[in-house]
């Protein structure tokens, strides 16, 4: 039931208030409609009895709050106990962290609670006194403000020195270029949205917790948000010694049938392997530049490329198609896509460019490289011949 702010619902004739972000809202709507509250606390419980469940209260802003939802949720579990209903009697009992007044108090929440999740979107609205949905105010709303990083990371270990669990939601979790600092808070866990999953997953296993520790500090030290983002750069560029050719950007015997499909999924590979934070606009970027001249080679090759900013890492792509697909006045089957950042690349761009072109011109190559057996066959060949 968390109903109100950017949340209504019609069923409930809540009134129209002049400012819904501060009024009522979640928790502070249970008592009035406690026994549209009671049926939901049922309906959880009956449920936990058939999988792993967790009940979890939005917009706690005091220990009172928080007492009289366990004193609703006793009543709830003792009319299913009368009723000889199952249910999970240790099921976890958590709030959401999005008042600020909770960081205060996490020591005696601690005691009547099992874990915490941090609303991300609200905690930095109402910490920042910035209403989102203000164009003229907008500015303000920014979750890298330092005071900010230093509440999350005064929560984070206000809870761990309790020994209890707490966790991240909201636009803050899938940010990728946020992702270091995330770590280095030491969160048990960061919800979001399950397309971005992936990605996350693959730039975390790029990433060490300690470097990612003392990049928090450095960005807690910082006076402006503006300095902060200026240091998540510098950091992103600290990890662009990641190779240009790895097995994973590497794709074979792909269906994709059209020149459409094939830049479309060589950009999702590379989002999927964390080196690209923004897919569609890297394959503008591309797309761009074949709008100019059509970067198909002859001999069913071709070379999309780019310098861009919306790759993280740079990357030598490559895709070997089941079938031959139209690219421009050519066919392709065998696809090199060379992706460089914008800022990193210098002249790379062409020397790699004009080296594989070269390369591509002999025979013995194109044919190594349309028979290698493997991913990782293809990786070292184009790691020897280019001299990576």
């Amino acid at each position: 039931m968390d109903i109100g702010g950017d949340k209504p619902v019609d069923y409930l004739n809540i009134p129209a208030e002049a400012n819904p972000f501060l009024g009522y809202r979640a928790v502070r709507i249970y008592e009035e409609y406690a026994s549209l509250f009671t049926t939901q606390l049922r309906s959880i419980l009956r449920a936990s009895a058939h999988g792993n469940l967790k009940i979890m209260i939005p917009m706690i802003s005091s220990m009172e709050e928080i007492l009289w939802v366990k004193e609703k949720l006793a009543e709830a579990k003792q009319q299913l106990r009368n009723e000889h209903i199952p249910f999970d009697e240790k099921i976890p009992l958590g709030i959401m962290l999005e008042v600020p007044s909770v960081m205060f108090i996490i020591d005696q929440c601690c005691e009547e609670i099992d874990f915490f999740s941090i609303g991300s979107n609200d905690l930095t609205q109402y910490l920042l006194a910035v209403d989102r949905d203000n164009a003229k105010v907008t500015r303000h709303y920014n979750s890298l403000n330092p005071a900010f990083l230093r509440a999350l990371d005064f929560a984070v270990q206000a809870v761990h020195r309790q020994g209890k669990w707490i966790g991240l939601c909201g636009e803050l979790g899938a940010k990728g270029s946020v992702l270091p600092l995330l770590v280095g808070l030491g969160l048990d866990e960061i919800s979001m949205g399950a397309p971005s999953i992936p990605a996350a997953k693959a730039r975390m296993a790029q990433l060490d917790s300690r470097a990612c520790r003392q990049l928090l500090n450095q960005a807690m030290a910082c006076r402006t948000s503006l300095e902060v983002e200026h240091l998540l750069a510098q950091f992103r560029m600290s990890q662009q010694d990641a190779p240009l050719v790895t097995a994973q950007c590497i794709t074979l015997d792909s269906d994709w049938r059209s020149k459409e499909e094939v830049i479309k999924g060589m950009t999702d590979n590379l989002l999927l392997a964390g080196r690209c934070r923004y897919p569609r606009k890297l394959e503008a970027d591309l797309w761009a530049r074949e709008a100019v001249f059509s970067t198909g080679l002859g001999f069913s090759f071709a070379i999309p490329h780019s310098k861009s900013e919306h790759i993280e890492q740079s990357t030598i792509s490559v895709a070997r198609l089941n079938a031959p697909v139209r690219w421009g006045d050519d066919e392709a089957q065998f696809i090199i896509m060379l992706t460089l950042n914008k800022h990193a690349a210098g002249d790379q761009h062409m020397r790699i460019f004009s080296r594989l072109a070269r390369r591509i011109m002999h025979e013995e190559f194109r044919n190594t490289l349309v028979n290698a057996a493997s991913a990782d066959a293809i990786a070292s060949l184009l790691q020897h011949e280019l001299e990576l």
